[in-house]
């Protein structure tokens, strides 16, 4: 497996390689019975406390327990959001006393910790974790420029998109079922939904719920495709065609679209006919209705195929209770045989090097298919998700959220509410104290809104 970006989001000609990617009939026994099987590395000394922005929703949160019962400590797994989990590390560390043993995040929620020297330097945990091929470009986002390693990669996963067949006759002139992965743009895409919504109704659906990641679309897929920047483009001209452009296609769309925090049910109960989502959100809509599916990169704008890398990792706060029982908890979470169950029960992909097996179910085959289309695409364009923002985190996606609300659910003046919420996103890089990152050009300094 391979990564399609060098750490400064240069585009690399490799291709990524998958395993499956969506839970298959193994389900949640099939990971218990896997726990009990894998070696136990001994049991350390009293529980690990396992804070995580990762795998917040109640089946994901479920599914990760019940991997973590063959863990080599007992582990108590705590879901949180972005502000409140900085929060926490952050107070704990001014204390002088922790309570939390591991930490799980995206690359971006560690960079304020590494930044105020909170966690745990774990290079010389590589040599033990012998039989793990990680992604080497991931373990350089893990130093974060320097020699420290401040955290192990876990997981990965990205966004795609996905449609029942019966849209299919209503593409437009030009477009079939082999150019959805390759060549399908944005200006298209909104014909389609158009048509399908003249012939059979609002199908096409974005998940715009209040635990929806409709920001991540933003800001990792229309800004970047559109403008080839994110917040040093936020209120350029080339945004305003961009947002115009959502207005367009959202006219066109199911309005129960404000309620989807994922886009499976509406997929699978056919409310939805053409959709976007985290392969997370996604995929078991292709696993259970695979002949009535097919998915595909999200489209191209004028200046390429925005997409977002999401890469989780697990790091240790200097001020564990216990750093040894949290040390083998990682060794445990990077086995080959727990990360498979992670990708199973979570539809996360491994951050270790994996082949696709050959027996893949046909719904697992689709969404792999999209995520490699989408990888190896020319003039894809990656991004890294926020970086630097700390306690920030929700206070910048609550700007994208307040846009959309103000530009297209309420129909407000495009540009007059880009230059007044260009106000709001200064202020969060201003007090994140946020340098610039991928789509935006790296500098000195808090990233300026452009």
């Amino acid at each position: 497996m391979s990564t399609p970006f060098d750490t400064d989001g240069t585009r690399r000609e490799r291709r990524w390689t998958r395993r499956d990617v969506v839970r298959t009939g193994a389900g949640l026994a099939g990971a218990a019975a896997l726990a009990g099987r894998l070696p136990a590395a001994g049991r350390a000394q009293g529980d690990v406390t396992f804070l995580s922005t990762q795998f917040s929703p109640v089946e994901e949160a479920e599914a990760m327990r019940s991997i973590l019962e063959g863990a080599p400590s007992p582990v108590e797994f705590i879901t949180s959001e972005d502000g409140p989990f900085s929060d926490r590390v952050v107070a704990e560390a001014q204390a002088g006393q922790g309570t939390i043993g591991l930490l799980g995040a995206l690359h971006g929620g560690f960079a304020t910790f590494v930044e105020q020297g909170l966690l745990t330097d774990l290079s010389d945990l590589l040599p033990q974790l012998q039989g793990r091929a990680f992604v080497e470009q991931y373990l350089e986002l893990g130093r974060f420029g320097g020699q420290q390693l401040s955290y192990v990669p876990w997981a990965q996963a990205t966004y795609i998109m996905a449609a029942r067949r019966e849209a299919l006759e209503f593409l437009p002139e030009g477009v079939d079922e082999n150019a959805l992965q390759t060549t399908l743009t944005y200006d298209q895409l909104a014909q389609w939904v158009k048509a399908v919504n003249e012939e059979a109704g609002p199908k096409f659906g974005l998940p715009a719920g209040a635990k929806g990641l409709l920001p991540r679309f933003l800001q990792g897929y229309a800004y970047p495709s559109f403008t080839g920047g994110l917040n040093t483009t936020f209120r350029s001209p080339e945004a305003v065609t961009m947002w115009q452009w959502l207005k367009d296609a959202w006219s066109a769309g199911n309005p129960q679209a404000t309620t989807y925090d994922n886009m499976d049910e509406p997929l699978r109960s056919g409310e939805v006919w053409i959709a976007w989502d985290h392969t997370a959100r996604i995929g078991g809509a292709l696993r259970d209705l695979p002949e009535e599916m097919v998915a595909f990169p999200a489209p191209r704008g004028p200046r390429g195929l925005g997409f977002l890398p999401v890469i989780a990792g697990l790091a240790i706060p200097k001020n564990a209770p216990d750093p040894e029982a949290s040390r083998a908890v990682i060794e445990y979470l990077t086995r080959p045989e727990v990360q498979t169950t992670t990708l199973r029960e979570v539809a996360w992909f491994p951050a270790i090097e994996a082949e696709l097996p050959a027996d893949l179910e046909p719904g697992v085959q689709l969404g792999a298919n999209a995520v490699q289309a989408t990888t190896a695409a020319e003039g894809a364009l990656p991004s890294l998700l926020p970086v630097g923002l700390g306690a920030q985190g929700d206070a910048y996606s609550k700007v994208f959220r307040d846009a959309f609300q103000q530009i297209v659910l309420d129909g407000d003046d495009i540009q007059g509410v880009l230059d007044t919420q260009a106000v709001n996103l200064q202020t969060v890089l201003d007090t994140a104290q946020a340098s610039c990152w991928a789509p935006d050009p790296a500098g000195e300094g808090v990233c300026r809104v452009g």
